[in-house]
């Protein structure tokens, strides 16, 4: 559970991550909009140069009387929690930050690797209540369990693809949500995901696997996220897409998430969770 700091103030108090980026906008306004919760902090780099600006001015809004900083434990110590769609190393710091200050912290940033990963639910333990996950859309979440249910019900003669794509200014692939919706076709299936991807073709590649799952990635223009899990037998094929038209979306998801984080017990948690999915 969070520690109080909220007294003589209205709602949950909130730090963004990366406040001048398209997301840190985008979770500006979609904590200015919501209700029960509210802009706290707005943090960026040191050398940026939002530094002093006013967060809601930098997000396109009214002033909200809250100055992008550099740092981050004195916006945290006037916060419940904070919103981070960052990297990965920014993201570990920021939960060790977190987990001693005993706040929660919403994690949409993608990109991690099994060993930075796998630090998470230490972190966690030591007095942070973290949700992350891959995609905080609640859309793709509830696509996630489709494909999951669809996966467990039809048999490895119905193949796996996983195709998604993403602006150009993309870094990571294939994207976090392409490898949540793989981890939830590898569940339906009791199979191992890493042991089982196929994350490119090239060449003479010799016959598909029976029982892999593959991924396609595209990158190009300014889409904001398109993923098809497409589940392919003899004779007949089955899509299941979702596609992201707006970042708010997404930045909608992470303030829900962290409104339902806030009286929770310290833990690692899933959008699953927040969505009662798990």
């Amino acid at each position: 559970m969070v520690t109080a700091s909220s007294v003589g103030t209205s709602g949950m108090g909130l730090v963004v991550m990366g406040a001048e980026g398209r997301m840190g906008r985008a979770l500006i306004a979609a904590i200015t909009e919501s209700a029960g919760v509210r802009v706290a902090g707005a943090v960026e780099r040191t050398g940026s140069a939002s530094l002093g600006m006013d967060a809601g001015t930098l997000a396109g809004l009214q002033p909200l009387d809250v100055q992008v900083t550099d740092d981050l434990e004195a916006a945290l110590s006037v916060a419940d929690g904070l919103i981070d769609f960052t990297a990965p190393t920014a993201s570990l710091q920021f939960a060790e930050v977190a987990a001693r200050l005993g706040k929660v912290h919403i994690i949409g940033t993608t990109g991690f690797d099994a060993e930075e990963e796998a630090q998470l639910p230490n972190l966690a333990a030591q007095g942070a209540v973290i949700v992350k996950s891959g995609n905080m859309s609640l859309g793709v979440n509830l696509l996630g369990k489709l494909v999951e249910q669809a996966a467990r019900s039809l048999d490895a003669d119905f193949d796996i693809e996983v195709v998604e794509m993403h602006h150009r200014h993309k870094v990571d692939a294939p994207s976090g949500t392409a490898l949540l919706l793989g981890e939830a076709a590898a569940l339906g299936r009791n199979i191992d995901l890493r042991a089982n991807a196929v994350m490119s073709r090239e060449g003479i590649t010799g016959a598909r696997e029976r029982g892999s799952i593959g991924f396609a990635t595209l990158r190009g223009g300014s889409v904001i996220g398109e993923h098809t899990v497409i589940l392919a037998g003899e004779g007949e094929r089955i899509e299941l897409t979702h596609k992201a038209q707006d970042r708010s979306v997404f930045a909608r998801g992470a303030v829900k998430a962290a409104l339902w984080a806030k009286d929770k017990p310290v833990g690692y948690y899933s959008m699953m969770d927040v969505l009662g999915l798990s």
